[in-house]
């Protein structure tokens, strides 16, 4: 089995949110795949089979498989672009949440999700005990996302992880996010009940990200960052219920699996 390891969202290796990509001739074993997931240990690893339309991906973290990740994503069009549809300019994925589609555009891959929606709900002071400081405001779809006044605060952030993970109502995980000096938002995103302490790049999450800058910049392209420890940005255009996001990817390795 052909696997490549890809740093997304990021020009350079050692940056942006490591995937695992492994590109099939047909599925294994769902065992299977979780058992290369955990070996990996990386927050995601993907899977893709070619169909006659497009392709099927699914991907899985070590806490078990997920209906959607912006990286991996990004890194599995990498990979086939480069390597497997080398003349292709888009490619469809098949997946749990929809079909995605992904292009060229110049020097970076476009990814084209579904916007989450931004349902407020009240501040509690499990969200500020979890994460260390109080949100000015909290939005719930998929992840929990707790709006903060100050960029500090989000980088400076360390949060208590088992508490992050018994906060009510989250499917995923918890992003906290605040205006930034260099770039439109900044955020980070936590998500220990799937195992994960804190993602380094997400593409996902900044489908609710995104939209919630928008509105409140009035603006129709957000540049983001995500300040974790290995750092991460990606342009993200906001089309109706649709967010396109914009980002590179970085190549680390390719391997064969003895599996």
């Amino acid at each position: 089995m052909k696997q490549y390891i890809v740093d997304a969202f990021t020009e350079k290796v050692f940056h942006g949110n490591q995937a695992a990509v492994c590109v099939l001739d047909s599925w294994p074993a769902e065992s299977l795949m979780m058992d290369i997931t955990r070996e990996n240990n990386f927050s995601e690893t993907a899977f893709t089979v070619k169909e006659e339309d497009g392709y099927r991906l699914r991907w899985f973290t070590p806490g078990g498989e997920i209906d959607l990740c912006g990286h991996a994503t990004l890194a599995t069009a990498y990979v086939l672009l480069r390597f497997y549809e080398q003349q292709a300019q888009s490619i469809t994925f098949h997946t749990m949440s929809g079909d995605l589609f992904v292009g060229r555009r110049g020097e970076f891959i476009t990814m084209d999700f579904p916007a989450y929606t931004c349902r407020e709900i009240p501040v509690t002071d499990q969200m500020e005990e979890a994460l260390g400081a109080r949100p000015r405001e909290a939005y719930l779809d998929r992840d929990l996302l707790l709006v903060y006044d100050d960029e500090a605060t989000v980088r400076t952030m360390k949060p208590d992880f088992e508490n992050v993970a018994r906060i009510e109502g989250v499917k995923v995980g918890v992003a906290a996010t605040a205006p930034g000096t260099s770039y439109d938002c900044v955020s980070r995103f936590f998500a220990p009940n799937l195992a994960i302490d804190e993602d380094p790049v997400t593409g996902s999450v900044h489908c609710m990200i995104a939209p919630y800058w928008a509105k409140r910049l009035g603006k129709s392209v957000i540049h983001a960052y995500q300040a974790s420890a290995r750092g991460g940005e990606m342009v993200c255009e906001i089309e109706g219920d649709r967010v396109v996001l914009l980002g590179k990817a970085a190549l680390f390795s390719v391997s064969e699996l003895m599996v």
